[in-house]
C-alpha cells in the first residue's frame, strides 16, 4: 500500500476521533432529562426530547465502529511491515551497526600534513 493511502487513512482516523469527541460532548447525560419535566428546554430541540439523543447516540456508535475498524487496519499495516519496512527497535539498530563495524576491514589512517613552520615573534622586527 502506498504511503499516500496510509496518510489518507490516518487523516480519516483523526477526523473520526475528533467527531466522536464532539458528539460525546454534545450528548446529554442520564440525569439531564429530569429537568425537562419541569419546563426545561430539552423538549423543544430540533429532533424532539428523545429523538436528539437517539440520533446522536446512533451516530456516535457508527463513528466508533469506523474508528475501531481503522484502528485494526492501521495495526495490521504496521505489523505487516507496510508502514515501517525496517523492523526492530533502537537497540536492534545499534547491534546491526556494531556488527557492520566488526566485519569491515580496518582502514589505514590517512597521514595528516604537518603545519608549515611559522616565524617566531622574536625574529620579526616590529615597527615602533
Amino acid at each position: 500500500m502506498s504511503s499516500f493511502w496510509i496518510n489518507v487513512i490516518v487523516v480519516v482516523y483523526v477526523l473520526v476521533a475528533l467527531s466522536i469527541i464532539g458528539l460525546v460532548l454534545l450528548q446529554h447525560g442520564k440525569g439531564a432529562d429530569m429537568g425537562s419535566g419541569f419546563g426545561g428546554g430539552a423538549s423543544g430541540s430540533l429532533f424532539g426530547a428523545t429523538g436528539s439523543a437517539n440520533f446522536l447516540s446512533r451516530t456516535t456508535a457508527v463513528l466508533a465502529t469506523v474508528f475501531f475498524l481503522l484502528s485494526l487496519l492501521l495495526a495490521y499495516l504496521a505489523t505487516a511491515n507496510r508502514i515501517a519496512p525496517t523492523g526492530g527497535g533502537v537497540m536492534d539498530a545499534v547491534k546491526q551497526q556494531q556488527q557492520q563495524k566488526k566485519t569491515e576491514p580496518a582502514k589505514p589512517a590517512a597521514e595528516t600534513p604537518k603545519p608549515a613552520p611559522t616565524e617566531s615573534l622574536k625574529d620579526k622586527a616590529v615597527p615602533q
